[in-house]
């Protein structure tokens, strides 16, 4: 009789496998030859859009990571800057009653109490010098300056003669910004149009 013949293989025919003989019952032969390429294809297309997929994942955390780094950086350095603004608002009426109590001084008190004064004066150059280092700076508008709504709040309104509408006529209180935001406008009255 010659060889037995493998019926798993044939040199002349596509491979194809049965699955009846392995215990699989009436299962259908299986082409070996195209169907796995195009099997293999579509695991490596699915395995592709995965690794695609996962990657957009990936780039997304990344980005989100980086922006909450920079948001936490910001509020860390806006704290730093502005964290001590209602402690800086609260001493704001300190500098202006020493203020108040150098300019109520005249020559006959600078005589009578001039150590007083003189301590009044010092003290009020110490709270500068620590709202400068917290960078608080004043707003110290002049009378014939230009009214700014931006640093300036209007508290009244007169026509006054040799004046032009919006020049300010009276500084009723200083200003002060902390670093670039406005931490209380100065307190100035306006110039309205000179009744002509």
């Amino acid at each position: 009789m010659g060889e037995p013949k493998d019926e798993f293989y044939d040199d002349e025919a596509e491979p194809k496998v049965s699955l009846a003989e392995d215990g699989l019952g009436d299962a259908p032969e299986i082409d070996l030859g195209e169907s796995v390429d195009l099997g293999a294809e579509a695991v490596i297309a699915a395995l592709e859009a995965e690794r695609d997929e996962i990657r957009d994942r990936m780039l997304r955390a990344l980005a989100e990571a980086e922006n909450m780094r920079k948001r936490a950086d910001r509020d860390r350095r806006e704290a730093e800057q502005y964290g001590g603004s209602k402690l800086s608002r609260d001493l704001l009426p300190v500098f202006d009653n020493l203020h108040r109590a150098l300019e109520a001084s005249d020559e006959a008190s600078k005589e009578t109490a001039g150590a007083l004064i003189e301590g009044v004066e010092l003290t009020l150059k110490e709270l500068l010098s620590v709202f400068g280092k917290h960078g608080i700076t004043p707003i110290q508008p002049e009378v014939g300056d230009k009214f700014d709504p931006q640093l300036h709040q209007a508290m009244f309104e007169a026509p006054v003669p040799n004046t032009k509408a919006g020049d300010i006529i009276q500084v009723a209180a200083t200003g002060f910004m902390l670093h670039d935001r406005l931490l209380r406008p100065a307190q100035v009255g306006v110039s309205s149009t000179p009744a002509g």
